[in-house]
Formats: C-alpha cells, structure tokens, sequence
C-alpha cells in the first residue's frame, strides 16, 4: 500500500521548523502552535498523575509557562519525547512538593486532653534509625552521597548528578544499589 504515507517524520521536521522559528523569534503564537498538537498529550498525563482535572488543567498552564523559558536554552530532537519527560517530571516535582507541605489540623479535643500523656520516643523506631544511620555509614562514598541527596534531601536524578558531578547514569546506579545495599544492612544488624 504504497499511497499511504508516513506523516511522523514530517511532523517531527515541522516541529523542529517551529522550534527553530520560536527560538529565533520569541514569538509565543509559535510555541503556542507547536504546544497545541501535543496538549491532550500533556493532560493525559497530568491526568495519570494528579487523577483530578483540575490540578491537570492547571499543571498544561504551568507546563507551558516552563517551555517558554526552557526550550529557548534545551536542543530539542524530538519535541514530543522532550515534552512527555519534562511534563512527568513536572507532575513527580509537584506531587513531591505537595507532600512535603502535607499538614495536619489539631482540634482542640486534640490538644485538650484530660488523660496525661507522656511522649516517649517509640524504642523500635530509634533503634531502626540508629542502624539506619550505622548503615548509611557502610556504604561506598558515591552511593552514600547519592542515597542521602536522593531520598534524604529528596533530589532528583539530576539534581543529584549537579551536585555530585556523577553522571546521570552513575547517579541512578548508586541509589539502586545503595538502597539495597542499605536495606540488607539494615535487616541483618536489625535481627541481631
């Protein structure tokens, strides 16, 4: 079936034309235009990640509002990849900050209790963290680093490989087998 031909590559040229075009012009139509063909594509995933409409709707405004600065500095091949890896990691910073600033309401029969309460620090958990911490000190240097960057000061592949100047592959070595590593630490200094 010869008459049918295939369109991927000349659209990926056309978006390739209009990056050139917004690149060399700032002009916002343009990105605006290239935005369009893959804006379902965007809230579709927001959708996956977010599972409410609003905060997708939200975060297409916010995808756009990053493209306008970050594909005037990024060499782009294949936008619509480009798109879907920085629209993931958008919704994954965003869940991860939504997290974080997670808080919790204290009623006043909360706070007012009649019963005396003492706090004391559960001795299981102070345990685990104190082999966790005798742990985190066995590991090799780079994993060390990359697991504490990574899931302590909760930062991101690329952040980690920034600050460490570890390739981004290396980056996501060391935090697999530093969790691992971590964890077989953990269970058999936690069963002695």
């Amino acid at each position: 079936m010869k008459f049918i031909k295939n369109t991927s590559r000349i659209k990926e040229q056309d978006d390739l034309m209009l990056i050139a075009q917004y690149k060399r012009t700032g002009d916002l139509e343009v990105l605006g235009l290239l935005y369009n063909r893959y804006m379902h594509l965007v809230f579709g995933v927001c959708l996956n990640y977010f599972k409410e409409e609003e905060p997708s709707k939200d975060a297409v405004m916010q995808i756009f509002e990053e493209l306008v600065v970050k594909l005037r500095i990024h060499e782009v091949q294949n936008f619509k990849s480009w798109l879907h890896v920085l629209t993931r990691n958008h919704c994954l910073m965003a869940l991860r900050k939504a997290a974080k600033n997670n808080t919790v309401s204290l009623e006043e029969t909360f706070v007012e209790n009649t019963d005396f309460v003492h706090l004391d620090i559960d001795d299981t958990k102070e345990n685990r963290l104190v082999v966790m911490e005798k742990c985190m000190e066995t590991l090799p240097k780079e994993q060390k680093v990359s697991v504490d960057l990574f899931y302590l000061q909760e930062k991101c592949y690329k952040e980690v490989a920034d600050i460490t100047g570890y390739e981004l592959l290396k980056v996501k070595s060391y935090i697999q087998n530093g969790k691992r590593n971590l964890k077989n630490c953990i269970e058999k200094n936690s069963s002695e």
